[in-house]
């Protein structure tokens, strides 16, 4: 009893006052650890002497702000690592500009003497996959014949002139005897499964214009012939 009658009495409240020592701090709207413990020292100055608080509970609201604060330090720290790791992940993202990676399209852009590289999924063996490349304004402008494929990943090379098939150089003629002009091409890739002709999903590459962060901290590829792409989406990085 003795030690609550001391932390009542008015001379030393006054000597301990935070009011005197918060004057000159910015006001906020929040219930800082300053205005927090004014209240509970107006709450003992006013506290009935003949009814006065229980220590427990006095110890228990400094342990329920102690750990309000704590969350809230928590909280400030989880949001500084996250736009620390949000950072680090646009710098390491913009070194992929200028390079090539495989992403899910039917299209993309084919450069001045440059090379697309096509990926497909071919689920059964098949006695023929059957390659449609369209110019931008949807006229056809080269046919590709590959044969009998087995069941896996095919892929496939083409500049314009030549394809390839997995690394090897196939008979197929272009009927463009100078080739295409760099434009942007869409892929139709076909098979016949189970008797139905049946078009594969396709990942072409393209190269990375720039990097960007969405609102959400994620990271936009933009891609030339493509457009802006999820980096989650990419399939692979091509040297």
């Amino acid at each position: 009893m003795s030690e609550v009658n001391a932390l009542g009495s008015n001379s030393l409240l006054s000597e301990l006052s935070i009011a005197k020592k918060a004057e000159n701090e910015p006001k906020s709207n929040e219930l800082g650890q300053s205005a927090f413990l004014e209240l509970m020292i107006t709450q003992l100055e006013n506290q009935d002497p003949l009814s006065p608080q229980e220590n427990s509970e006095f110890i228990a609201q400094l342990a329920q702000f102690s750990s309000v604060e704590s969350l809230d330090k928590l909280n400030n720290n989880f949001d500084s690592f996250t736009n620390n790791f949000v950072a680090n992940q646009a710098l390491q993202a913009s070194t992929l500009v200028g390079r090539s990676v495989t992403v899910p399209s039917d299209q993309t852009l084919l450069e001045a003497e440059g090379v697309i590289t096509a990926s497909v999924d071919v689920p059964n063996s098949t006695s023929d996959v059957s390659v449609n490349i369209y110019a931008e304004n949807g006229t056809l402008v080269d046919q590709i014949s590959l044969g009998p494929q087995p069941a896996g990943e095919l892929v496939l090379r083409w500049d314009g002139m030549n394809a390839e098939v997995n690394g090897e150089l196939t008979d197929w003629q272009s009927s463009h005897d100078d080739g295409v002009n760099a434009g942007v091409y869409r892929f139709e890739i076909t098979t016949n499964l189970d008797g139905e002709p049946t078009e594969l999903d396709t990942a072409l590459s393209a190269n990375v214009n720039s990097v960007t962060v969405s609102a959400n901290g994620g990271l936009i590829l933009n891609l030339a012939g493509i457009g802006a792409v999820d980096l989650a989406t990419v399939k692979q990085f091509n040297e």
